[in-house]
């Protein structure tokens, strides 16, 4: 077919320059990236059911005849199309949103497959949003695990599909075209098929068996890479002297001494670990581990401080804007009420040209002391002037080559960084069971904070099924009338044919209509500007925005002390530890919080893990339940974990792989020169490639 896997996707047939555009929105410019752009779920067409077996809340495909025509009405901001549908058991009724055209597409007297989630109407049901399918259609569909992508608007499921099938068509035709990273010896070991094998079974499963077979090979790979990368900055990052030893000065006893709470014994040890580090003598490498809440950011503000008492500049980077300014907020305050010596300023991508360039000159000529931002952090055009100590919050969301990208941003040129490196302070609200962080935190060290503060108030929680969900708009209700707010999350942004997944834009609309006109109800999702994030957030903590409906955009950091309601939909479809996450965006203030997990599936395995999350609040025990509860059937979901970032693999859906990737990772490095060695040529390249380019692996 001619092409390689360094190409641009434009030499696919049917790839123009403006689907081209839509590709690289969802990050794929190459064949390779495009090859490497997993599903995220898949589809499996069911067999047909007549009307008369069919059960609340599940999805079915039924076989009917169109028997009336199509009325429409508004409801709020919606327009609803209503048909209805029959086959020789009974009726179905048949509804639409926002899809007027269906008007010309049903035709009475027509026979079709519908296939959707039915939801129980008075003494009948009701297929919302139904697929509609030709018996041809249906024929070849039936049985297949079809994958489902992320998506952008403009670009569906079948333009992915068929670019991804003729890459594979080309490289079962074309030997060599996909190189083998694994060395055959390392594939028997482990029983792992190969990597052409792996990618036509995670994009085009036959079945469950062989997805989940693709998908272990794929997060081997995934995870030897990433560990083979710890491994040589670890080897590289062992024992450096301390190029910015500090004094311990009275600026911290002050601070300490006016806050209105004391440290817990967990916070106090954790201090003491850094306190020992930066006035030791090797540079600081540390892993704040810490539950949500558990009161990570005032250890901050206290390294902080002491860096800047001892007249060094401190960085702290945020994997969003919104965290960013957020803390920028918070060690500006502590700043003024307390009188500290900081000078903070923030750097982000949304400010103007002009207020980078004033931001850029107070960092260099040491204007500032405190630089809070994003990744703009690292970008080179700022030039630090005595960087001595950077904070990276939330680990999972930065690579390893993005932080010591950032540590090296310290002293000028490359001769003079040698033996120059900042401490590095790494903070994550992700409890991880301790064998698996022994792996992923090879490179750092470790304190645990369990303790929470004094004077929190448990969260409350409850696991319900979708029939409760009216019950629980009431309840929000409750909690505004009373000067309260609330989140609502959504696992999608927008309507997909292929998903019946709640999502940010028609659930907005639906809460709209269902709650009193004057409650501010408004949505929040990752498409969205920064400086509209921002915005959102900022009213929302303002008190300007009572219901906040928002995708998983809000999981990391935010914080309102007036919400005091968290309510998830299709919970079942996340992590426990994400879900854990989500929950620590309520219970922060002195009032009672709450937390409602909407369960949309009817699986026992799906109860038995929320359960978790109804009876502890503990995020340490849920990590652990979390990596036990999690088996091969659930390949697939929303997200996963919410942890490093993994293209495919999950550190508790995967365990095992990852305890054999650290195994082989090890007897590789134990080989003198392996590199060099010709079975592991291609995985030297990729990792050299790796390191060069940059490319989207977690650890790279």
């Amino acid at each position: 077919m001619g092409f390689c896997l360094t190409d641009k996707i434009t030499v696919l047939k049917g790839i123009g320059e403006k689907t081209a555009v839509l590709f690289r929105r969802m990050g794929v410019e190459t064949v390779e990236e495009l090859l490497r752009f997993y599903p995220r779920d898949y589809d499996r067409i069911e067999e047909i059911s007549r009307v008369a077996e069919l059960r609340d809340n599940s999805r079915f495909v039924v076989r009917g005849t169109v028997c009336s025509g199509v009325s429409e009405r508004k409801t709020g901001r919606l327009t609803l199309s209503v048909a209805q549908a029959a086959d020789e058991s009974g009726k179905l009724q048949l509804s639409f949103f926002n899809m007027p055209y269906i008007r010309g597409t049903l035709k009475k007297g027509a026979v079709y497959y519908f296939r959707g989630k039915v939801h129980r109407k008075g003494n009948g049901f009701t297929m919302e949003q139904p697929v509609l399918l030709s018996p041809a259609e249906y024929e070849k569909q039936r049985g297949k695990l079809l994958p489902v992508y992320p998506l952008t608007n403009g670009l569906n499921q079948k333009a992915v599909r068929k670019a991804v099938a003729q890459v594979l068509e080309a490289a079962k035709k074309e030997e060599g075209l996909v190189p083998e990273v694994l060395p055959s010896l390392i594939r028997e070991e482990q029983g792992l098929c190969g990597v052409l094998e792996a990618l036509s079974g995670i994009h085009f499963p036959e079945g469950q068996e062989e997805m989940i077979r693709a998908k272990k090979r794929l997060a081997f790979e995934e995870f030897l890479v990433f560990l083979l990368l710890i491994r040589k900055m670890k080897d590289s990052a062992e024992a450096v002297p301390n190029a910015f030893p500090m004094l311990e000065t009275a600026d911290t006893g002050r601070f300490l001494e006016g806050l209105p709470f004391r440290l817990t014994k967990d916070q106090e040890q954790v201090w003491r670990d850094i306190l020992g580090d930066m006035t030791g003598s090797y540079t600081m490498n540390r892993l704040v581990q810490g539950d949500v809440g558990s009161g990570k950011t005032v250890l901050a503000a206290l390294a902080l401080l002491l860096t800047a008492s001892n007249g060094y500049q401190g960085a702290m980077m945020a994997p969003t804007e919104v965290l960013a300014v957020q803390h920028f907020q918070t060690l500006q305050g502590y700043a003024k009420k307390y009188k500290l010596p900081l000078r903070p300023v923030l750097l982000t991508g949304s400010l103007s040209a002009k207020e980078k360039r004033e931001v850029y000159e107070q960092i260099e000529s040491g204007g500032c002391n405190l630089v809070v931002g994003t990744h703009a952090l690292i970008q080179e055009k700022v030039n630090y002037h005595k960087l001595a100590l950077v904070i990276t919050d939330e680990q999972h969301r930065f690579g390893v080559r993005q932080r010591e990208a950032f540590s090296r941003k310290g002293t000028g040129s490359e001769e003079e960084e040698k033996g120059q490196m900042p401490h590095v302070m790494v903070m994550s609200a992700t409890p991880i069971p301790r064998t698996l962080a022994m792996i992923l935190y090879g490179d750092l060290h470790v304190s645990v904070i369990r303790q929470l503060p004094t004077g929190r108030q448990a969260i409350k929680n409850c696991v319900v099924d979708t029939g409760w969900r009216s019950r629980a708009w009431r309840f929000l209700e409750k909690e505004i009338r009373a000067g309260r707010q609330a989140f609502v999350i959504c696992p999608m942004i927008e309507a997909s044919e292929e998903s019946d997944l709640e999502n940010v834009e028609e659930y907005t609309e639906t809460l709209r209509a269902n709650l009193p006109e004057d409650l501010r109800i408004e949505m929040l999702h990752g498409k969205m500007k920064p400086a509209e994030k921002n915005r959102l957030m900022d009213a929302f903590g303002a008190g300007m925005i009572d219901v906040l409906v928002s995708t998983t955009v809000i999981e990391v950091g935010v914080n309102i002390p007036n919400a005091t309601v968290m309510m998830i939909e299709n919970a079942e479809r996340f992590g426990l530890a994400q879900l854990h996450q989500l929950r620590g965006r309520v219970g922060r203030g002195e009032y009672q919080s709450y937390c409602i997990f909407i369960n949309g599936s009817e699986s026992d395995k799906a109860k038995e893990r929320l359960e978790v999350l109804n009876h502890s609040n503990d995020g340490f025990y849920i990590a652990e339940q979390d990596l036990k509860l999690r088996g091969p059937g659930d390949m697939f979901g929303v997200r996963q974990s919410g942890i490093l970032n993994f293209r495919i693999a999950d550190i508790y859906q995967d365990a095992d792989m990852l305890m054999l990737a650290d195994k082989a990772c090890g007897e590789i490095t134990a080989q003198e020169a392996w590199e060099e060695k010709p079975e592991y040529r291609e995985l030297a390249l990729l990792l050299q490639r790796s390191v060069r380019n940059n490319i989207d692996f977690p650890g790279i």
